[in-house]
Order: C-alpha cells, then structure tokens, then sequence
C-alpha cells in the first residue's frame, strides 16, 4: 500500500493530465457541482483519481430518506440476509451473499409500492409524529439506506463460532441467553470505537474506502439517466446482461461441473504422486498450476478483487508467493517441525505420531484443562504451515503499529489537529455539514457505556459458562480501540485488513490459560468490536459518498445490527440442533470449515495455552521471533524510500499488507488467491492503464453484477434442488469425477504425509502410501 502518499500521487497525475481529459471525464459522469468554473471543477473533487470518478459532488437535500417503505424493505433485506448467509456459512462450500443481491431485488419493489401505494398520512396516537405511506419516488437515499440494512444482514456475526464449537466440537451444552448477550455485545460495541475515530477515517478525503465505489456505482447505474454510448450499452444494461450470465454461468459449477472450481491439472496427471500432488492441489497443496473457473472461487474469500487497487493486489501476491511457493516448501522438505509427518496444508491438531489430536483427552472438570492427561497424552502438533500462519500473524501486527507510525503518523496529527479545529476541505464533507446534522458524540458513548454494562452481565452472571471475568472485557476493548485507527488506515486505503485475532488470543492465552471459553470470548471482545467499528465507518463513509443524513445512518446501523445479530444466533441454534452430524464430515454437506479453524484454535491458544505451544515450553517457540521481523520491516521499507525518493516501484510497497496476505488461509485456499490475483491484475493494472474510459465506466459495475447473479443462483439451486435432497444423478446426469462436490479428492493424496514412521489412522491416512 501507499497509502496517503499515494492517494496525493493519484491527485496530482489527475490534476495534470493532458488535453483537458480528465475534466472531460469528470463532467461525462456527473462528478462536479454545476456552479463551479471550469477552472474551479478539478480542485474541488476528490484527491483520489478513482472516487472523483465515481462519486457525484452534488446532492439533492429534498430526496426522501427514512421512509416507512425503507423501514419494511430494510428489516426485510436484513432477516433474509442474516438468515441465508448463517445458513450456507455451515456449508463445506461456504456461501457469502453480499448486500448488492438485496440492492438488486429492493429497485423494482420500491418502484413498484411508490406507483400502487395511496399517498396517505398516518400520526402515531398520542404524539405529533406522522409519515406518509408514499412519499413520492422512490429515492436513491431511500435505497442506499435499505442497503445499509442489509449490509448488516450481510456481514457475519463472529460470537456465533463461539457457541457452534463449544456445541459441535466440544459437545457441550451452553446457555442460549449467555450467548445471545454476547453475540449482541461483541456486535454492538464497535459503535463506541467509530464515533471517537469519525472525523479522522470519513470525513478525510484520503481516506476512501475502495469497496465503497461498487456501491456507489450501482447505484448511480440503477437510479441515474444514463445516456447510451453509440455501439454501447448503458450501465444498466451492462449490468442486467453480466448479471443474468453470472447466474447463468453458475449453474455450471455449482451443479453440474463443481470441480471446475478447482482444477488441478498436475494431479490429473501425476496421479500416484504424493509429492507432485502436495504441489499441484489447489485446495489441500500448493496450487501450482490450479485454476478455478468460478466467480465464488475468485472473490469468495478474499472479497471482489475488482474494488481492490492494483498496489495492494500486488503486495498481497508477493506476500503469497513468498510463503506458499518459498517458505511452505522449505519447511516441508528440510522437515523443520517434523513437518513431513503431517499433510503440507492443513489446520488440523496432530500428535507427535501424525494422528489426530483428541482433545477431549485433555479436558478435566468444568471445561478446563487437565495438565496431567496433557503430560500423558503428549504435546499439540501442527503442519509447518499453519504454524507459519500464526508466525504471520505475529509479523503482522506488529508491522502494522510500525508503518503506520511511519508513514502515516504526520498526517494523522495533522487530520486530527483539523478535525478539533473544524476544517473541511472534502468537497462531500462540505456538502454533509452544510445540508445535514451531525450524530452528537453523546450518542455513541451511551451506547458503548451501555453495551460494555450488559457485556459485564452476561460474563459476570454466566461466569462458569463463558469463564471471560469482567477485567477481561475492559482489557480486550483497551486492545480494541488502540487498534482501531492503525488497521483503519490500512483498510480506507486499501481495502486490506490486518486482523487482531491471533494477538488477542495470544494474550488472553499467557494471562488466563486453560480456559477455551475464556479465551474465545476475549478474542471476540477484542477483535471484532473493531471489525464492527471499521464495517460502521466504511458504511458511514458510504452514507458520505451518497450524502445520507447521518442520524438516519446511525439509526439505520443500529437496528440492523441488532436485527442481524439476533438471527443469526437464532438461526445457527436451529441448525445445530436439527441438522444430524452437523460439523463432522458424517454429513459432508454441512462440514463448518470456518468453524473448524476455530476450533482449532482454542485449543492451541486457549485449552493448552500460548506457553506449551509457542512459549519455552512449546515447539514452535522460535515463531515468535516473527513480532521483530514485523516491526522492522516497515523501518527498512522507509530507510530505502528515504535514500531512493525518485524510484517509484518502491512507493507501493506496503508490508503489513504482504507480510498479512496469508492471514486468511486456511480457510482460503491457494486456488482463491492465485485465481483473485490473476483477475485483479488484468482489470486494475491492464485494463485501468489502457482502456480507463471502459475502466471507469463498467468496473465496478461489473463486480456487482457477478456478485448479484452468484447469490441468486445458488440460492435457487439450494432451495429448489438440494434442499430437497434432488442431486445430479436424479435429474438424469452422469455420475462423473466432474460432479465430485469435494474437489480435494481429485487430489486426494495431497493431504498424504510422507514420513514412513506415521502411524495409519483409520479414515485418516490408511489409503496413503508410505512413499510416493
């Protein structure tokens, strides 16, 4: 990433680019005031090349906001949502459904109710307030704010893991009130944490939330006239037509061709190879030579890399590289860890034999840890990957307090300077303060004073169940909001972010081992408090781009939080308590591969804790070296930046984004990052350079279409077809390796170990051969 620097190289280009162009460009797509001199139009636009081409600095204060039809639509948007995206999270293939298909499906409706419903006032008895039944045409504010809503339906609720692997892994049963406190608490009280860092990351022009741009040009595309280019299409057009391919498409891998989500081209030759299959698989090796012809390949895990700038793909793909295709292997074959006792990529537990780790061997009396069963049973072993992916973690926490002190540093000061003394200099942020109140800063903090109470009920008053006490909520919000601002930086400027989970839980680990419950709950408490206070602020910075008042935002956010939180509880409590062998692979339709992880990882961090694992009692004890390497990094990147000012290349390098590329996998695989780069590299560098116009016209028109026509096909294919348990052979197809749903066993000696001394494990590695 660049970041700030970058953004001001952006505006300067944009600024001087030849024959007037950019003007010309920027007056085409509706991105100036029309008062404003032809002198005047490029100084007052955005710094950031690709938001002054794509976000209006106009409004119309008169456009109906929050409409009783944006309350039905929104509550509706957010429970369906909420609901379908809980759903098929438990399945192996896991399924996010973004906001977009909702911001699809709410246009003709909205239409459809401001044409049919009476113009009709209604006053609630007893008070002066009112609203009309139609207030006019429906808004593009109307729908920007049903968006928000769903959104919130959108976006996973993490507390949910909790409750999932304490009930399918750990097979134990947890109060249902203590943990719907929790998952409303850790969801709620990100707001404190956005309302003390609003002015620095919304209003702040450099600060431009990439991913933002999709949206806003949807909408533009659904709700603008747009004059058809001769030859072309309009930019609705463009998207009904990808959309409807999207879907079409679809129907290929998701029923009738799953395995072209990975093909693996070295296992179809190679197929008695472990070695060449350990290197060729997508899923379970390391992806050489794999593609994945699916969009949900591409953006399922690491989001659209469509709304993701060039500088950060790139970084990312170096990080990539370098630990799959370098470190992986070096520590496989050099067998460092005793790595090739167990699979190259895997998450699983194992035990010094290479068997898989029984970790209800190792829990004594009230879910604690039973050190003498420990001692007996022998101490946890991992791949040298998944080690390598907490050593990461590590590198990238620290890197990212580093180069943000670097590099940004000076301009934080100076914005926060600003932002006491009131200056605004974004054209948007002029235009929201002159039309608009602002939310009081009193707002935020009885929320968070409010949920950090009920956060001590839930803990304090089920103590024995979650194990966190009240010293751990205030301590995991301390790490919370001193993180906030840092990885906020890095994600407004690059739509990358640095997660605090595995720090979190680190810590948690050393102060209060043994205790899983404990340790998840504090991870969650630390960690996505601040996810939730970035997902507000990137809405609240789109709210800001489509100038929504921001109490109606607020409002909007905190209803469908609330909306949200309680359904996806509501809905993951039904499916584990109806959906037979959920989470085992006895039933591989629902395998919980995120949850998984999870589970996973309370045991290292929480039942066993940090010291027996990565401390001096532990095997993996050099890992932590990795905070060092971390931190000095960015120092080294700016020494070089200082001593060669002139050399461009080297002001896109961005470590805690390549040292943190890694940080998903698993459950990303190496097929979704070799498959997300490659698409990110032709449109955002091959396509931004040489053809902008088309660039700028259809890119981010053509993510959302891709996304809208996915999540509508598979929601259809499930519920019409394998809801009802109707699968490829019964409508008639060829059973063929094609039709393998479970991609890893086209390559299925890729999670072979290959050390003779393993002992073979039933189900687990009887059909690997010693040798390869």
């Amino acid at each position: 990433m660049a970041g700030i620097e970058l953004a001001r190289d952006r505006s300067i280009s944009s600024n001087t680019d030849e024959s007037g162009m950019r003007v010309k460009e920027m007056s085409e797509f509706g991105v100036m005031g029309k008062e404003t001199s032809s002198e005047n139009k490029v100084a007052d636009q955005s710094p950031i090349e690709e938001v002054a081409l794509t976000v209006p600095a106009t409004d119309d204060p008169t456009q109906p906001v929050l409409t009783i039809r944006t309350w039905v639509l929104g509550v509706i948007c957010c429970i369906t949502l909420a609901f379908l995206n809980q759903f098929f999270g438990y399945r192996s293939i896991a399924l996010s459904i973004s906001s977009v298909a909702a911001q699809i499906v709410v246009l003709p409706v909205g239409r459809f109710l401001a044409a049919t419903v009476p113009d009709k006032k209604l006053r609630i008895p007893g008070t002066k307030w009112g609203f009309s039944l139609n207030p006019g045409p429906f808004s593009m504010k109307e729908h920007t704010l049903i968006t928000i809503f769903a959104s919130a339906g959108s976006g996973g609720v993490y507390a949910v893991n909790i409750f999932t692997i304490v009930k399918a892994f750990y097979h134990i049963n947890i109060d249902p009130v203590a943990i719907w406190m929790l998952v409303i608490t850790t969801q709620m009280l990100g707001f404190g944490w956005a309302g003390i860092f609003r002015k620095l990351l919304v209003e702040s022009s450099y600060m431009w939330w990439p991913t933002n741009l999709v949206q806003v040009s949807l909408f533009r595309a659904l709700h603008e006239k747009d004059r058809r280019p001769k030859g072309g299409l309009t930019r609705l057009q463009f998207f009904i037509i990808v959309m409807a391919c999207s879907f079409a498409y679809y129907v290929v891998p998701n029923l009738f061709f799953p395995a072209i989500s990975n093909l693996s081209i070295l296992c179809y030759i190679w197929k008695k190879s472990v070695t060449v299959q350990q290197i060729g698989s997508g899923i379970a090796g390391l992806g050489v030579g794999s593609i994945g012809l699916d969009w949900n390949t591409i953006a399922g895990f690491l989001g659209t890399p469509l709304a993701t700038p060039w500088f950060a793909i790139a970084n990312v793909m170096a990080g990539f590289l370098f630990v799959v295709y370098i470190l992986t292997p070096f520590l496989y074959w050099n067998n460092v860890y005793s790595a090739k006792k167990f699979p190259i990529f895997d998450s699983a537990l194992y035990t010094k034999h290479g068997q898989p780790y029984k970790v209800s061997d190792i829990i004594g009396k009230n879910f604690q840890f039973n050190e003498q069963a420990y001692n007996q049973y022998g101490a946890i072993h991992m791949t040298a990957f998944f080690a390598v992916t907490y050593g990461v973690g590590f590198a990238t926490l620290s890197a990212t307090i580093s180069h943000v002190c670097l590099f940004h540093g000076r301009e934080i000061w100076q914005q926060t300077r600003a932002s006491l003394k009131d200056k605004s200099v974004d054209v948007h942020t002029r235009l929201m303060k002159t039309n608009y109140k602002s939310v009081p800063q009193w707002w935020f903090i009885i929320m968070l004073v409010f949920m950090l109470a009920v956060a001590m009920v839930a803990c304090e008053g089920f103590n024995k169940q979650l194990q966190l006490p009240w010293w751990g909520i205030l301590f995991a919000c301390a790490i919370a909001l001193a993180f906030t601002l840092p990885v906020g930086v890095i994600q407004a400027t690059t739509n990358q972010q640095p997660g605090l989970n595995i720090i979190t839980e680190y810590i948690i680990g050393y102060v209060y081992p043994g205790r899983p419950l404990a340790n998840v709950a504090f991870k969650t408490y630390g960690y996505i408090s601040m996810v939730q206070a970035l997902a507000f602020l990137q809405d609240f910075k789109l709210g800001h781009y489509m100038k929504i008042p921001p109490r109606s935002m607020f409002a909007v956010q905190v209803l469908g939080t609330a909306i949200a939180s309680t359904v996806y509880f509501g809905t993951a409590w039904w499916l584990l308590d109806t959906v037979p062998n959920i989470c085992t692979h006895k039933n591989s339709e629902f395998t919980c591969p995120g949850d998984a992880v999870f589970y996973s990882a309370s045991i290292i961090w929480g039942l066993v804790g940090p010291r027996r694992v990565f401390g001096n009692l532990g095997i993996y004890e050099k890992t932590n070296w990795f905070f060092l390497l971390g931190a000095v990094a960015p120092v080294f990147v700016w020494l070089i930046r200082k001593k060669f000012p002139n050399t461009k290349w080297l002001q896109y390098i961005h470590t805690p984004i390549l040292i943190g590329a890694t940080g998903n996998m698993p459950p990303a695989k190496p097929v979704n990052f070799i498959m997300w780069g490659m698409v990110g590299f032709i449109f955002n560098y091959i396509v931004f350079k040489r053809y902008k116009n088309w660039w700028v016209r259809h890119n981010y028109i053509l993510s959302a279409g891709l996304d809208a026509g996915v999540a509508f096909l598979a929601i259809l294919a499930y519920f019409t077809l394998q809801y009802e348990e109707i699968g490829i052979n019964e409508v008639g197809q060829p059973d063929w390796w094609g039709s393998n749903g479970n991609f890893a066993d086209n390559c299925k000696l890729a999670g072979c170990p290959i050390d003779s001394t393993v002992i073979v494990t039933p189900g687990v590695n009887d059909q690997c051969p010693v040798f390869n």
